[in-house]
């Protein structure tokens, strides 16, 4: 261990380098200073696997910055990661490409996800799923607070591509998902909107034949902040994984 230079009058302690957990959580982040210490203590009390926390954030006006600095500053394993592209897309397609090796889980920090299930999902995840997708739509799942059109076209996308594409699971719009970094390096995105992402990367799997393990989960809507899915816009993009979901048939 050893010392640098930092500002004029003070140094930094360099610490040796630690090993990169096997998780990591990625969450992209837009003014969620309301909702982020919660999400952050949800993670805490939640996950017993050792992880570490990449919030991946578009510019310095952001409001979840300075609730995110001062709990980065206190737990090593919270590291704040610049968006190199632009919005929503931009953030998940940095967070997911960050991590070397393990799996990813991808979740929001609006409290939406159900953080109990993610060692669940690291156990299916050690015993070959490459994919692990919690969904709303299967015996166990629901779904409270979302708006009707939007978790109503949600429910019938996933339930058709199950019963007539073949997916195996229900619910592959939700992007509270786990990949393996192994899946995620064999695949490039192409998707052009936002939270599409997590139905491109299952469609991708499924057809690589890759292995898509889905258990029950509970998603509840913000209670803070506004969201960024725009339904209108990003529909069309949706359409065209729905689409590409069939070729294997």
């Amino acid at each position: 261990m050893g010392e640098a230079p930092g500002r004029a009058g003070e140094h930094l302690t360099i610490a040796s380098p630690q090993p990169e957990p096997d998780l990591a959580l990625v969450v992209p982040v837009y003014n969620e200073a309301e909702n982020f210490p919660r999400f952050y203590e949800s993670i805490v009390a939640s996950v017993q696997t050792p992880w570490r926390l990449l919030v991946v954030y578009d510019r310095e006006e952001d409001t979840t910055l300075p609730v995110a600095r001062a709990i980065a500053a206190k737990d090593g394993r919270v590291e704040l990661v610049l968006n190199t592209g632009r919005g929503v897309l931009g953030a998940l397609k940095t967070g997911l490409a960050r991590p070397s090796h393990g799996w990813v889980v991808v979740t929001m920090a609006d409290g939406s996800d159900d953080h109990r299930q993610i060692d669940q999902m690291v156990a299916l995840a050690r015993e070959g799923a490459e994919v692990v997708a919690p969904s709303r739509y299967m015996r166990g799942g629901a779904q409270h607070g979302a708006p009707l059109v939007k978790s109503t076209l949600s429910r019938l996308a996933g339930l058709t591509l199950k019963l007539l594409g073949r997916l195996p699971t229900a619910d592959p719009t939700n992007n509270y998902k786990l990949y393996s970094t192994d899946f995620l390096r064999s695949v490039s995105i192409e998707s052009t909107g936002g939270f599409e992402v997590a139905l491109e990367l299952t469609v991708k799997a499924h057809l690589q034949g890759r292995r898509i393990v889905e258990l029950p989960t509970v998603w509840q809507e913000r209670t803070a902040g506004s969201s960024r899915f725009q339904l209108g816009k990003w529909l069309p993009r949706y359409l065209r994984w729905y689409v590409a979901a069939f070729a294997r048939r």
